[in-house]
């Protein structure tokens, strides 16, 4: 299996749940608050090693309890965080989420995050090697996340990006990207599919919710059914999808093998709260597609 090399953002994540949102100057009364290890890029490291990858991770945490947390949240699992930067004197980042009826709506703190460098990727990609996974997000600053990207492209990477938050300033460097996964929010605002393929990107994979996933390329495009489930909190089924089809890339399966992984993986996410305590094992994996009741 290739290696995954991941760069992007850790937070601390604050959940809680509430009836509706509120409107301003109005209190309402949530419930079962809790705490969990979060960040997009964090949440796609976690799951693509929980799901059995070789995962390297970039980024940059504060000195404080809520680093130290992220840290050994990556490292249960298997994650190497050598790479991984504390920084004095600045938080750690943190997400403020609030679930309403299964959506999460979030609110970031990038803390740490906003302090990754150039030089950080050089030497995190220094041992990377040609046919290896590069996958990466936008919660860090837009020329790093750039920079990688070109340097992972040189290197001979297959080069992910899950573009989320959607940034049209990371349009200049798309024609380094291999793969991208936007959600059909941010595909809409980078200008939809065949301006993606337009790029030079060989294949675009929108997420559509519970409709499934479409794999587009410039032979075509396909929709895909995902399993059915009861959602109970969305938060960071994306980042499973993600980091799932990281994984099958890694061990050589097709894109349409790996995503159909990729997707059975957050489906089984969006039937738990958290972000990272929401990543199936692989044992989980098993009872559902068992499950026949459990299929599209």
């Amino acid at each position: 299996m290739k290696k995954i090399f991941i760069v992007g953002s850790l937070n601390y994540d604050l959940v809680i749940n509430a009836p509706y949102m509120p409107v301003g100057g109005e209190t309402i009364k949530g419930s079962d608050f809790m705490t969990n290890a979060g960040g997009k890029g964090a949440n796609q490291a976690y799951a693509s090693a929980k799901l059995g990858g070789t995962v390297y991770m970039c980024g940059a945490v504060g000195n404080d309890s809520f680093g130290e947390a992220l840290l050994d949240s990556l490292c249960s699992v298997g994650v190497n965080t050598d790479y991984i930067k504390k920084v004095e004197k600045t938080s750690t980042g943190v997400a403020v989420i609030v679930v309403t009826e299964g959506e999460n709506r979030i609110i970031i703190d990038s803390g740490a995050n906003a302090l990754i460098t150039k030089d950080d990727i050089d030497k995190f990609l220094e041992n990377a090697s040609e046919g290896d996974v590069f996958l990466t997000q936008l919660e860090s600053p837009i020329d790093v996340v750039g920079y990688a990207l070109s340097l992972a492209k040189k290197k001979g990477l297959l080069v992910m990006l899950n573009p989320a938050p959607a940034n049209v300033e990371i349009k200049k460097y798309l024609p380094c990207v291999d793969i991208i996964t936007p959600n059909e929010t941010e595909l809409e605002i980078l200008g939809g599919v065949d301006a993606l393929l337009e790029c030079g990107i060989s294949t675009v994979i929108t997420t559509l919710g519970a409709r499934g996933y479409e794999i587009a390329t410039k032979e075509g495009a396909k929709i895909y059914p995902c399993i059915k489930v009861k959602a109970v909190d969305t938060t960071a089924a994306g980042d499973t999808a993600s980091g799932g089809l990281a994984v099958k890339l890694a061990s050589g399966e097709t894109v349409e093998e790996a995503m159909k992984f990729g997707s059975l993986c957050a489906s089984i996410a969006c039937t738990k709260r958290g972000a990272q305590m929401s990543v199936p094992s692989l044992n989980e994996l098993s009872e559902y597609t068992c499950g026949d009741s459990m299929q599209a």
